[in-house]
Order: structure tokens, then C-alpha cells, then sequence
């Protein structure tokens, strides 16, 4: 047996295959690996760990004669092929639930920094511009009795609501069914995608990628928003439409911006830098030692579960 990771993920999740016995290899570089240099490797691999920046499509499935599972180290899976890798009857999986807490903490930090606008006060500092307390220095806003929209109410969308909801404000989502345990734990109610959009002070998106979802948030949608709405998105970059977000911006329509993911990732709009409203961080969402450790644990368990001939743990179909 063999497996082929295509990035070097935690030492934990090598400590298990060895401990298992299952040899593998793993690609050393810091930035994704190149399109050839992968297709050789998984020529005979039995089993594949895959990160989103790796495009496993047709190609590269009908080159992996052998392979049995592509466990992608993420929630989303929307780089594979799903379809196809089915097809070939390979067991895809991902990594849910472990890194919920982490992109909760870190949605709620995004909503909050861009509210007290801690990015232009730190850069005022850092400049060398502070000259002494001022009664309308940066006056940001308050999340207490704020309406706080949630789109998508699973797991890390519900993770957020709770965070929010501690900071008394008023949760409202936009979701496909009814979460009957949000509204309980937070009093949330179910309301359409209008609602939110024309009647929320925070917007706050959890949608997963896929043809649906590809530039939900668009020009027309931008439009309901209220001018001092702020979106957070930290789900997938593809979600907003960036250029329509730009020319809100540039209308000055919105408070603030806070994304962890982008379009063209990890290309960013060089516009979205010059706006001192919009807050950009690079794809942090789960990463914590302990939410990037339990991805590489649960990823790695499934292969070897996969090549034990036992059923999968996290299988996405």
C-alpha cells in the first residue's frame, strides 16, 4: 500500500500511518504542487490526501488506477470531481465537524474587528499618526441589539449564531430547512435570503461552494444591503462576486468587509487592498493547532479505515 499526500500536513496525522504501517510520501514544498509532478505521483498510489489547491478532476482520477480513497484535508470538496471519482467507485471524504469551533472563533474575530475598525486604528498607530484621544477617532459599532444575519445554518453557521447570540444580538438565517435547535439556543428565526440581506447589520456567510452558490452574493443582492452592513465571509471566495463588491465599496454602500477567502485565491483583488474598510486575512479559518491536528487525524484515519477494507468515517457521498 501505498499513500501520496500533497502537501506536508501535521506530524501527527505521520505518526499514525507509520504506527499503522501504511508507507507513504508526501510533497515537501510550501506552495501547491505542480501539475505534472502530481500526476506522476499518484500513478500508483492506493490512497490520496488532498488539499483544496489541488484540482483532482477527470485527468488525474483515470491516472490513479489504484487508488481506492481521496481524502481531502478540508470540510469543502468542491476541487474534486465528485461525480466522476464515483464513477470509478473511489470513496471521497472530508474532514467535518473538527474545525467548526475554529472558523466560528474566527468569523466572530472578523465581525468584530471590522466593527470597532481595529485594522485602521492599529495601521494609525503603526504610522505614527496618533496624536491623543479624540472624541470621534475611529467610532466603530456596537454588536449588542445589532441584527446578525447568518447564511447557511450548519454547523459553522450555527457556531457563529451561539458566539453572536452572547453578545445580544438578534440572529436571523437564510437556510434551505428549519434549525429547530438554533432557534432554541439562540431564539434565531428562519427568514428568507431578502430579509437578511435588506434588514441585517452583520452579514455572516456559510454556503458551500458549488454551481449554485457560485457568486450568490452579486450585484443585485449587494444592492438590498443597508449602507453600513458589514459581511463577513470566511466559506469560499467564489460565494461574493468581487468586482460588485468593489463598486460597493467604492460607492462607500458598506461599513466594512471582512473575508478570509477570495476569488481568485490566493490571488487577491489588488482593489480590495485599498479600501481601509475591508479587512483581509490569508485563509485562516482553521488554523489552530488543534483544529488543523483533528483534520489530519480524522483524514488519515479514513484511508486507513478505506484500505482495512472497513467503512469510511466522513464520507461526502
Amino acid at each position: 500500500m501505498k499513500v501520496f499526500i500533497t502537501r506536508e500536513i501535521p506530524e501527527i496525522a505521520f505518526k499514525l500511518l507509520r504506527k499503522n504501517k501504511i508507507p507513504f510520501e508526501y510533497y515537501k514544498g510550501n506552495r501547491p504542487i505542480p501539475r505534472k509532478r502530481l500526476l506522476k505521483k499518484v500513478r500508483d498510489c492506493d490512497a490520496l490526501i488532498s488539499l483544496l489547491t489541488e484540482k483532482i478532476d477527470k485527468e488525474l482520477i483515470d491516472g490513479m488506477s489504484k487508488c481506492k480513497i481521496i481524502a481531502n484535508y478540508a470540510v469543502g470538496y468542491n476541487n474534486i470531481d465528485i461525480n466522476y471519482a464515483k464513477k470509478k467507485k473511489i470513496i471521497v471524504t472530508n474532514t467535518p465537524d473538527v474545525l467548526t469551533e475554529s472558523t466560528a472563533d474566527l468569523t466572530m474575530t472578523l465581525a468584530l474587528s471590522c466593527a470597532r475598525r481595529i485594522i485602521e486604528g492599529e495601521k494609525l498607530l503603526r504610522d505614527g499618526k496618533f496624536n491623543g484621544w479624540q472624541p470621534k477617532l475611529l467610532l466603530g459599532t456596537e454588536l449588542k441589539n445589532k441584527t446578525f444575519g447568518i447564511i447557511g445554518a450548519g454547523r459553522i453557521g450555527s457556531a457563529v449564531a451561539i458566539r453572536a447570540r452572547s453578545f445580544e444580538t438578534n440572529i436571523i438565517y437564510f437556510d434551505g430547512k428549519r434549525n429547530v435547535s438554533l432557534e432554541r439556543r439562540t431564539g434565531a428565526k428562519k427568514v428568507s435570503l431578502k430579509k437578511i440581506l435588506v434588514s441585517a447589520d452583520f452579514i455572516s456567510i456559510h454556503l458551500p461552494l458549488n454551481d449554485k452558490n457560485y457568486h450568490f452574493i452579486n450585484k443585485d443582492r449587494l444592492k438590498l444591503m443597508k449602507k453600513n452592513t458589514i459581511i463577513i465571509n470566511t466559506s469560499r471566495g467564489e460565494i461574493i462576486d468581487e468586482t460588485a463588491l468593489i463598486q460597493r465599496l467604492k460607492n462607500n454602500k458598506l461599513f466594512a468587509v471582512g473575508l478570509d477567502v477570495f476569488e481568485n485565491e490566493p490571488k487577491i483583488n489588488p482593489m480590495l487592498l485599498k479600501f481601509p474598510n475591508v479587512l483581509v486575512i490569508p485563509h485562516l479559518g482553521s488554523a489552530t493547532k488543534e483544529a488543523r491536528d483533528a483534520m489530519a487525524i480524522l483524514a488519515v484515519k479514513n484511508v486507513i479505515n478505506v484500505l482495512k477494507r472497513k467503512p469510511s468515517l466522513t464520507p461526502v457521498f
